[in-house]
């Protein structure tokens, strides 16, 4: 009898450690693009005129992006809806509605109502406010530069534009015009000594990858917002980086409070399979400021209206965690309490013989060492400290 309740229990701690171990693990990636296409492994995001769409389960498009995408990525629409891919097929994925992003929500109502009051950029610190960077250089805007890539492309007068824009917010700010050509794969590789430095030397509040997007319909990014034509912004951020929960809160108060002031000039935040340098800091984030179709004056007013949102975001401080890992860290942490807690537990009633007996033992333990279970403990006559006594 105490072999086979020894044993259910050892079987039942087996169960618990795997499901634990299925919780935390990443999720399995699958690719948009199929074996049979020699680039698949090789695509670089933002390639123009190469991109995927993203339909909900009846067949209305969510959103078209230049990345590959892979199940367990995420969109959180501007109205708060928040979506998961489920499943892909060549350049179509299809994404279930999980509900509204009640986080988001709740950033909106904050920024609504104390908004204006934040708008103070953080003093006395080491380093800057915000360091503007940019994986890949050669991207350009079609209308402007007559082609999608150049050597050194328009993305960096748009970032140059940007760190314009937030100056003039009272913000002190490092735009880094490294070069990390050519545009593939590795590009990221290439760029993170160039993070890490401005990491280093720096020591931003805020470190932001501007790109554009690859999709080839304008009109898709366009929008007028306050009597302007304007590209409006996606937000990036990686899902296989121990500080994703973190960068996605930072997403959120960035969207919610740039749109409160202009109604959608973020697009949505796309929660992406890959790590896009942004396990270096909380409060990381790749910006795509419209597509390559767009006009580069498009995209730098779309990004001026962002900037006014970033002294209220600074001001408003973190919302969670912001330590390596944030939620996720706490999550291991409840997980690691969970299992030892259940090997406690198996190994007393093994190893007193059975439930009932493990039951008394831990209430002979309770009682002896804090004396529950018994009468009203005797009240100790209270002894003042020797420094108390005056000499006689």
């Amino acid at each position: 009898m105490k072999n086979k309740l020894a044993l259910n229990l050892i079987i039942a701690c087996f169960l618990v450690a795997v499901a634990v171990l299925g919780y935390l693990a990443p999720e399995v990636r699958v690719p948009v693009w199929t074996k049979d296409e020699p680039l698949a492994l090789e695509l670089c995001d933002h390639e123009a005129g190469r991109y995927v769409t993203v339909v909900d389960e009846r067949g209305k498009v969510i959103t078209k992006i230049s990345r590959q995408v892979f199940r367990g990525d995420e969109i959180i629409t501007a109205r708060a809806e928040h979506y998961r891919v489920t499943r892909v097929d060549r350049d179509v994925a299809e994404a279930r509605l999980v509900g509204l992003d009640r986080d988001l929500l709740a950033w909106k109502e904050y920024y609504g109502r104390y908004g204006d009051e934040l708008a103070v950029p953080v003093e006395g610190r080491r380093g800057i406010d915000v360091a503007i960077f940019h994986s890949h250089t050669m991207e350009s805007y079609v209308p402007n530069a007559g082609k999608a890539f150049e050597e050194r492309g328009e993305i960096i007068d748009v970032g140059r534009a940007f760190a314009a824009a937030l100056r003039r917010q009272g913000l002190s700010v490092f735009h880094d015009t490294t070069s990390h050509n050519p545009h593939d794969a590795q590009a990221y590789e290439r760029s993170r000594r160039t993070v890490v430095q401005l990491m280093e030397k720096r020591n931003p509040s805020i470190l932001i990858d501007l790109h554009r997007d690859g999709i080839p319909d304008p009109d898709f990014y366009r929008r007028q917002i306050g009597g302007e034509v304007v590209s409006q912004l996606r937000l990036v951020v990686g899902r296989q980086n121990p500080k994703q929960d973190a960068n996605t809160d930072f997403a959120r108060r960035l969207m919610a409070r740039a749109n409160e002031k202009h109604p959608e000039v973020v697009k949505e935040i796309f929660k992406a399979s890959g790590n896009y340098n942004q396990d270096l800091t909380s409060t990381a984030i790749l910006i795509e400021a419209g597509t390559h179709t767009n006009t580069k004056e498009e995209a730098e007013r779309g990004l001026a209206l962002l900037a006014e949102a970033v002294p209220v975001v600074l001001g408003a401080g973190p919302a969670g965690p912001d330590q390596a890992g944030g939620i996720v860290g706490w999550r291991v942490m409840l997980a690691v309490v969970l299992v030892v807690l259940v090997g406690l537990g198996a190994y007393l009633v093994v190893s007193a013989g059975g439930v009932p007996q493990a039951r008394e033992k831990l209430k002979q333990f309770f009682t002896r060492e804090f004396g529950l279970g018994r009468g009203k403990p005797l009240k100790l006559r209270e002894r003042g400290d020797d420094g108390d006594k005056t000499d006689q």
